[in-house]
């Protein structure tokens, strides 16, 4: 592999590491000499991979200090630490409007899709898998017929926040494991109100959409809370028997 190559593997390992959360926001990389040993390269090859994720924003050099990965606000295309509620809200706010937008453009043909869609997650049969593509797809369709390439854009950004946030997919994933009939009726009354042409119904039914999932998400969370509240009693209550038979 030539030297130009090989740094640019080193850029790639490195960017997995910071990703997966191995080298968080804010902390210090390894030493040159420590990182050239675990990717077997030389230490002018981490050189330059430092170098290059420096100047693409990831990380920055503090000489006599070290190497320290930036904060993910700081990082080109990173997305901002949120929860799932804070997305919902957001949906709630944006994909309404684009559902009102959407509601005096749509075509038959357009409504054929959706229709298409919501059988796909209507499915008995379907995967938690196949039934969220389609709930994407039913959304992002939406976005594409409100006909305002800003706000198309912003539901991307708000979806890849839905998928690629650890915490926001977690909590997504379990309501829309349990709430499955809901949500496909819920979009079928969304469909009921592009099909009338009424935008006001639109963004009602599009908002009583993230109105029930947020209802769901504190129910979810407030569970974990409560288990994990047990779990530390349990602990605590294990911990003072232990002592006791001392």
């Amino acid at each position: 592999m030539s030297e130009s190559r090989l740094y640019q593997s080193i850029v790639a390992e490195l960017l997995k590491l910071i990703e997966s959360g191995e080298f968080p926001p804010g902390s210090r990389l390894p030493g040159e000499r420590d990182l050239a040993e675990r990717f077997g390269v030389s230490r002018v090859t981490v050189r330059e991979a430092e170098i290059a994720l420096e100047a693409r924003g990831w990380i920055t050099i503090k000489t006599g200090s070290g190497v320290y990965v930036k904060s993910r606000l700081d990082a080109p295309g990173a997305l901002p630490d949120v929860t799932a509620f804070d997305v919902t809200a957001a949906r709630s706010v944006i994909e309404a409007e684009a559902a009102a937008l959407a509601a005096s453009r749509i075509s038959d043909e357009e409504i054929g899709e959706l229709e298409a869609l919501i059988a796909v997650m209507a499915e008995p049969s379907a995967t938690d898998r196949t039934a969220g593509e389609a709930d994407q797809s039913f959304h992002m369709a939406i976005a594409r017929i409100a006909g305002n390439p800003v706000i198309e854009h912003c539901i991307q950004l708000i979806w890849r926040m839905r998928n690629d946030l650890p915490r926001v997919r977690q909590v997504y994933g379990r309501v829309c494991h349990n709430d499955a009939s809901d949500r496909t009726r819920e979009h079928a009354a969304i469909l009921a109100a592009l099909r009338d042409r009424n935008p006001a119904a639109a963004r009602t039914a599009m908002q009583n959409h993230f109105q029930r999932l947020f209802e769901s998400m504190l129910e979810a969370t407030e569970s974990d809370a409560l288990a994990e509240v047990k779990q530390r009693m349990q602990q605590h209550r294990e911990r003072f028997l232990a002592a006791t038979r001392l």
